[in-house]
């Protein structure tokens, strides 16, 4: 009695060690992990870009521009960028969830675990859809890496010329004064703007304060962000492609092999 009830534990052991062999291979692990990156990438990139750019009007407004007139319409842009954040994050979190869930289910594995595997033309085209709106976005998202790395080089060489001034004021060689940036020269805001520059101690007060540094810090996090992103959708992009062919491939009569 005992000898039959430990094989049937065994037995059942073995069962469910057999089933979550069969729902492990069932994880579709490229769309997982370009899943969580593209999370991850997306929720720097919406966050921090959205305070680094209110940090960013605040300087200009205090130290570059004090006219309102001047940046008005610097400020409707990146108020209107905010808004278009808020949507890119709603966007992709839906995206990376059909994306995931069509990994699921053209699986091989989900074919040994809900039956004979069919497809129609519809799943195909949708599939093939993925794959084109993918492509796209990847290419998107390369713009947008590039375009997030502007700010981080202009706030790059304000705080290098800082440095440039602190260096300058260790060795006593040439006063500070004579260092300054000019924003207008970047084009964000008009050359008719006040005063449009800052020069030695006030640029280097500038530097100290706490707006240019989360700023700073923030649009770095930002461009780190979008990087993420273009490389979830990288990964997105070999899935897709890999998923539809797999999906054009077990549609024909006389397909045979197991992938």
């Amino acid at each position: 009695m005992m000898s039959s009830t430990r094989v049937d534990d065994q037995d059942y052991m073995a069962g469910c060690f057999e089933c979550c062999i069969k729902c492990l291979g069932g994880v579709p692990y490229a769309s997982l992990v370009a899943t969580i990156l593209c999370f991850s990438g997306v929720a720097l990139f919406c966050g921090c870009g959205h305070v680094a750019l209110t940090g960013t009007v605040s300087i200009l407004e205090q130290h570059f521009s004090t006219t309102a007139s001047d940046h008005a319409l610097l400020s409707e842009v990146i108020q209107l960028m905010q808004y278009v954040i808020y949507g890119i994050a709603s966007f992709f979190f839906l995206y990376g969830i059909i994306l995931l869930a069509e990994g699921f289910y053209t699986t091989s594995a989900v074919k040994e675990l809900h039956g004979e595997f069919k497809t129609t033309a519809c799943g195909r085209c949708i599939s093939g859809m993925f794959v084109f709106l993918t492509y796209v976005l990847g290419v998107a998202w390369l713009g947008v890496f590039g375009f997030s790395a502007v700010p981080v080089f202009m706030f790059y060489n304000i705080w290098s010329t800082c440095e440039v001034i602190k260096s300058l004021q260790i060795n006593m060689t040439v006063p500070g004064d004579q260092i300054c940036v000019d924003i207008r020269q970047y084009g964000i805001i008009p050359w008719n703007a006040v005063p449009g520059k800052a020069c030695g101690p006030i640029l280097e007060n500038i530097c100290n304060t706490n707006e240019f540094y989360m700023s700073y810090h923030l649009f770095i996090v930002a461009c780190a962000g979008a990087g993420a992103t273009v490389i979830a959708l990288l990964i997105y992009m070999m899935a897709t492609t890999y998923n539809y062919a797999v999906l054009k491939f077990k549609s024909r009569e006389d397909c045979c092999t197991k992938f």
